[in-house]
């Protein structure tokens, strides 16, 4: 018989009834984040975390490099100081580069196993320039010929993520998609919503089920849905202008065909000439793995 297992989440989202629910009745597992994390150290709540055994830090890349990485690296030693036995740590990522590096930040300088076995993970990436050429546009008057391209491609799949860089490109870039969708069908349906870190957890979980259950061809979000976030059958991911990394444009394309032996699908659409030097060379690296190095502070 399955063992019943209990999962809670402390984050900077949970309601006080919950916080103190967790205190009394501890759950099996805990979702948290750095902060809430060596928040609970730091009050009476660390008495639940005694019986500690396993920390898995999942995407452990979007952390190491960071002030954020810094902080969970102390809450983790704090952690350790309050067990019999320090806790097995492991970290999770499929873009970290050197592994090494980022063993050393996990672990605190201890003896680390890395475990990076091939992968066959197939990417299908396109750079395409959205209009007939680039040579007399400017940034601000190629925009048409993009959001068009955008259209084409959410009516040609099933579910598709377009990111952005920017919140407030994915608000502008969400109204002008569904005017287009609009004015091409004559219904007042919405073809995509926006998703983003400044809108509540409610309003981004109602997105993401939007999306899932097929009521919602596409999202127009920024990094808020790169990381360890299931879409269920996304089949594209449009990336608007240059990702800000090689890394995090695996991670974003990688949102697409998100199983075991499914290709990921991916087309970045660069805004003016400059731009599409940027894509280019992205994809070029993205298709070599040279993701960029992590330096641990």
């Amino acid at each position: 018989m399955a063992p019943d297992i209990t999962v809670g989440v402390r984050s900077g989202d949970t309601p006080p009834a919950m916080r103190r629910q967790l205190i009394t009745h501890p759950p099996d597992i805990l979702i948290t984040t750095p902060e809430s994390l060596f928040l609970m150290l730091t009050s009476a709540a660390r008495e639940t975390l005694t019986g500690v055994s396993t920390v898995i830090a999942d995407e452990v890349h979007a952390v190491a490099a960071t002030k954020r990485g810094a902080h969970l690296a102390v809450s983790l030693e704090r952690l350790d100081a309050l067990l019999d036995r320090p806790a097995q740590r492991i970290g999770l990522s499929a873009t970290v580069r050197p592994a090494e590096e980022v063993g050393r930040f996990l672990t605190g300088g201890r003896p680390v196993r890395i475990v990076a076995p091939p992968a066959a993970k197939t990417f299908d990436l396109a750079v395409q320039v959205p209009g007939p050429d680039m040579t007399d546009l400017a940034e601000n008057t190629s925009w048409p010929d993009v959001e068009n391209r955008i259209v084409d491609l959410i009516d040609a799949h099933t579910a598709t993520i377009v990111f952005t860089n920017s919140r407030r490109l994915a608000e502008r870039l969400t109204a002008r998609l569904n005017e287009i969708h609009a004015e091409r069908t004559e219904s007042d349906d919405q073809v995509a919503r926006a998703h983003h870190g400044s809108m509540s957890k409610e309003q981004r979980a109602a997105v993401e089920d939007d999306l899932k259950s097929g009521r919602l061809k596409a999202v127009v979000a920024t990094s808020s849905l790169e990381l360890g976030i299931d879409m269920g059958a996304v089949d594209l991911v449009v990336q608007v202008e240059t990702p800000p990394s090689v890394a995090s444009g695996l991670q974003r394309v990688g949102r697409a065909g998100h199983q075991v032996g499914e290709i990921s699908r991916g087309v970045l659409l660069p805004k003016h000439r400059t731009d599409l030097i940027g894509c280019a060379v992205s994809v070029r690296r993205m298709l070599a793995g040279q993701i960029e190095a992590i330096t641990v502070p």
